[in-house]
């Protein structure tokens, strides 16, 4: 079964990056335990738009850029990869700044240069490692994730409280409790989450001599598809399970002392040490460090994957820097461009706000094109997607509009 976890196993566990660890913990700083109801209604939401992009890639072998391309305007692609881009580089700069943060409180060393190290060791195996190992290299570390769910043994969690947060939450929609659910969504269901497993799921046929696009092998589909929804499930529920133990982390610490205000993962880490311990402090900062590490490549990849498609550019970390330079170029830019964010006076929270504004609108019409990709017998061939798929997928792109809508009166 681990053979066939991959692609969305590592989606799964980079939605859990620095910056959403920091929105999960702020939900049960100010909130309690009466988010946890948000986990449950995304989950199935996800897990479905998550199965779509898979499918389109692996049924037509080529990635959504491309795809998308058949139905809108080249321009119109290329102005939202161009969105994608600058939202994944705000996140990348996020994401360092939070792991030096961490690294920083942790041992006292000053955090830019542990900053930096990290930026160019995450580019360095992008660009160095083939991409069989590094994918292993990806999976194996999602096992991090797990340092969340260790912190609720070492925290006394009410879970009669955490139970009627699922089912039964005492929460008025007002303005602060609606931002928190918008930020949930927004950061649970992510554009770049799209390109990139759609994008992996073509490495995949590329990697693998027999392995052919569905639409050209149908006789492969009954295995891939099943694996597909095995790894895809799989790690949407990581990520959820991860999700639902930060929140549960920070609502019973954190919100239970009185702190309800969160700017970021590194403070959550910070906070913990006197009310949680340093066993608790040692956990969370290592999780922060490790779930960086698997985020960055995926942000920057998925925003090479998409701009590579809009112009033909050879793509793909199973080439060599050399051979796809514009990929591999869109990787540094991205990088590198999240770096410089560190020597910029920029609020981080109000980085990320947008950054999330921007992924927010970004993300509807690329639901909106994935779900007519994905019912379109023109580009999917026998394989368009089931009912309950279409029905989820459709749910999950009314509600990303909803809170898209909702931004612009929050």
């Amino acid at each position: 079964m681990l053979k066939k976890l991959g692609p969305g196993l590592i989606t799964g566990a980079a939605d859990d990056d620095p910056s959403g660890i920091a929105t999960y913990s702020q939900a049960g700083a100010q909130f309690g335990f009466n988010m946890l109801w948000t986990m449950l209604l995304s989950y199935p939401l996800m897990s479905a738009i998550q199965l779509v992009s898979a499918r389109i890639g692996r049924v037509t072998g080529a990635g959504l850029a491309v795809n998308m391309g058949a139905i809108w305007p080249k321009p119109l692609v290329l102005l939202f990869v161009c969105l994608l881009f600058i939202a994944n580089c705000i996140n990348i700069g996020a994401n360092l700044t939070a792991m030096g943060a961490s690294v920083e409180l942790a041992t006292g060393v000053p955090s830019l240069p542990i900053t930096i190290f990290f930026a160019v060791l995450s580019l360095a195996l992008q660009m160095f490692i083939p991409y069989e190992r590094y994918a292993n290299i990806l999976k194996w570390l999602t096992l991090v994730l797990f340092a969340y769910i260790a912190v609720l043994f070492v925290v006394k969690i009410d879970w009669i409280a955490a139970l009627k947060g699922f089912v039964w939450p005492s929460l008025s929609l007002d303005g602060n409790s609606f931002t928190v659910i918008v930020a949930i969504f927004g950061t649970t269901i992510s554009p770049y989450l799209f390109f990139w497993q759609s994008s992996q799921e073509v490495e995949e046929i590329d990697r693998k001599d027999e392995a052919k696009p569905l639409e050209e092998a149908p006789r492969q589909a009954p295995k891939e598809l099943n694996r597909i929804q095995l790894d895809t499930l799989a790690g949407m529920a990581v990520s959820t399970i991860v999700a639902i133990a930060i929140i549960m982390c920070a609502a019973a610490t954190l919100h239970a002392s009185g702190k309800t205000d969160i700017n970021s993962a590194a403070d959550v880490a910070e906070a913990l040490k006197p009310i949680a311990g340093n066993f608790a402090f040692a956990l969370f900062s290592l999780g922060i460090v490790g779930t960086g590490m698997l985020s960055i490549p995926v942000l920057a990849g998925s925003a090479a994957y998409a701009f590579a498609e809009t112009q033909d550019w050879k793509a793909g970390l199973d080439h060599k820097p050399w051979e796809a330079v514009g990929f591999y170029a869109v990787i540094a830019a991205a990088t590198l461009f999240g770096l410089s964010l560190e020597f910029v006076p920029l609020d981080p929270v109000k980085a990320l706000f947008w950054s999330a504004v921007i992924n927010g609108f970004v993300a509807v019409p690329i639901m909106v094109a994935m779900m007519m990709i994905v019912s379109s017998k023109k580009l999917m061939a026998e394989f368009t997607a089931p009912i309950a798929m279409k029905i989820f997928g459709w749910g999950a792109t009314a509600i990303m509009a909803l809170a898209a809508a909702s931004m612009l009166v929050v």
